[in-house]
């Protein structure tokens, strides 16, 4: 019998930074890899757009990024060799108050609790342990669940991570440092109250005194066309306008990778499940969405905190208790008055972003999953708090609610930019309950989204998981890492 010809030895679907990463390291082993893209242009969350304006580039998703700097993979990739730059800004984050005073997250550790007073130690005791263990052990918290390489490293961090944030913060004493750490923790799209909400925050702030939270010069978009290009020169195929609603549609390949969420999977390759598989799938729950706003600016944003002008990330909603009140307003499918509000200022820090002279505005705040809610006038509203004068400063505006969003990424399914929600019952059984989280009941079938692990974020961890499942399963390769 003659062996079974094939087009690609893998075909990956989805060209978001998990695409691209399984792609590169699939195409790293000498493999034929083809890489499919339904948009125009290639990147996922990674696109970059005048949404307002000629000559203001606006991030459509992501915007900064502190896990895509220090990702354990795309750290051995020579990114800056096929355009990448980060900018670091002056300061990682900054969370103000009311008062004009505001938490402030630096590179040091020792800086940082220097300004939260009288829970200058406490902080130092949550985070230098956390800084310095934290290089070995990002490859096992950003992966599925295996046996440690550091087991009483994870397991001190673990300690923590897997407490409520609200729960976390009873270690200070002041709003300032409780505040910090609730702008943390909404991050992770759910009510602060539930369990692991910590362990994004800590995450974060690790993340920032490590390696800082940059802004890729040009705009994200310049991360996924580094990614592109490396994985071109090394011999990588990619088709854009390709877009996969059905199985049929696909060359052949020994190994096929989604880089979808599992309600497309189950459009495309559910015929191809077990019952069981498809049942388990089926049950895959969406978090909150998100509203988003990008504005054209005349001048800067004109925070009252002088840190938050420094800063390239500014967390709005004031203390912890009205964070978490808002949060869980929302996870009960209300919308708050007064929600947090994340925001970016890129061209502060990169003069490529918007004319000479003018600057971008760009923010979200979390909203029920599916609302079709104008937040506009709220986020506004909620900025202006902080920023008196801003509205004065506007001069161009595009929104996108819940569907629009998803009508621009299926991915974000009811604007929901993790691919699911990240709580105890999804944080290691997303999508399902299995063995190996990637592989699907049908052989040669793997998911590589941030329905996986770890998650959210641009990292391409999910993907180079998935990845390094499919060349031993399929390609008897085996990755060490």
């Amino acid at each position: 019998m003659k062996p079974e010809r094939y087009d690609f030895d893998a075909v990956i679907v989805g060209s978001g930074p998990n695409g691209l990463a399984a792609a590169i390291l699939l195409q790293q082993q000498g493999l034929t890899v083809l890489l499919l893209e339904g948009k125009d242009k290639i990147g996922g969350g990674l696109r970059t757009e005048e949404l307002t304006l000629p000559g203001f580039k606006h991030d459509i998703c992501s915007a900064i990024h502190p896990l895509a700097v220090g990702a354990p993979f795309f750290e051995t990739l020579p990114l800056e060799q096929f355009g990448l730059e980060y900018i670091y800004p002056d300061f990682a984050a900054a969370h103000p108050f009311d008062n004009g005073n505001a938490a402030v997250l630096k590179k040091s550790v020792t800086e940082t609790a220097a300004l939260l007073g009288t829970d200058r130690d406490a902080y130092i005791k949550l985070m230098a342990h956390l800084v310095k263990t934290w290089p070995g052990l990002a490859a096992d918290v950003l992966g599925p669940l295996t046996f440690p390489k550091h087991p009483l490293d994870l397991a001190a961090f673990g300690l923590d991570a897997l407490t409520s944030s609200t729960h976390l913060a009873k270690r200070f004493k002041t709003e300032e440092a409780k505040g910090l750490l609730a702008g943390m923790a909404a991050h992770s799209i759910q009510p602060l109250t539930n369990l692991t909400t910590s362990a994004i925050a800590l995450v974060l702030m690790a993340s920032g005194h490590l390696k800082g939270w940059p802004v890729p010069r040009g705009g994200s978009v310049k991360i996924a066309e580094a990614l592109a290009a490396y994985f071109v020169s090394i011999g990588g195929k990619i088709e854009t306008n390709t877009y996969i609603s059905s199985f049929n549609q696909l060359p052949s390949a020994k190994a096929m990778l989604f880089d979808i969420t599992p309600k497309q999977l189950l459009q495309i390759a559910g015929h191809k499940f077990s019952s069981l598989y498809r049942w388990q799938l089926e049950r895959y729950r969406y978090g909150m969405g998100v509203f988003k706003v990008d504005w054209a600016l005349d001048e800067a944003i004109p925070f009252k905190a002088e840190a938050a002008r420094q800063a390239g990330t500014v967390h709005l909603g004031g203390t912890l208790s009205e964070i978490a009140l808002g949060e869980q307003q929302i996870w009960n499918g209300l919308h708050p008055e007064k929600p947090f509000v994340l925001v970016a200022q890129q061209s502060v820090f990169d003069s490529s972003r918007a004319p000479e002279g003018k600057h971008t505005g760009w923010a979200y705040c979390h909203v029920p999953n599916g609302s079709g809610k104008d937040m506009t006038e709220i986020i506004e509203k909620q900025i202006e708090r902080f920023a008196p004068g801003f509205r004065e400063r506007i001069i161009g505006r595009h929104t996108f609610n819940t569907r629009q969003l998803e009508d621009y990424n299926p991915n974000y399914i009811g604007g929901d930019i993790n691919g699911g929600v990240i709580d105890i019952g999804q944080l290691f059984t997303r999508p399902v309950l299995r063995r190996s989280p990637y592989r699907t009941s049908a052989k040669g079938i793997y998911i590589c989204s941030s329905s996986t692990p770890p998650g959210g974020g641009v990292h391409g961890m999910c993907g180079y998981h998935s990845a390094k499942r499919a060349l031993k399963d399929v390609f008897n390769i085996k990755i060490r890492s």
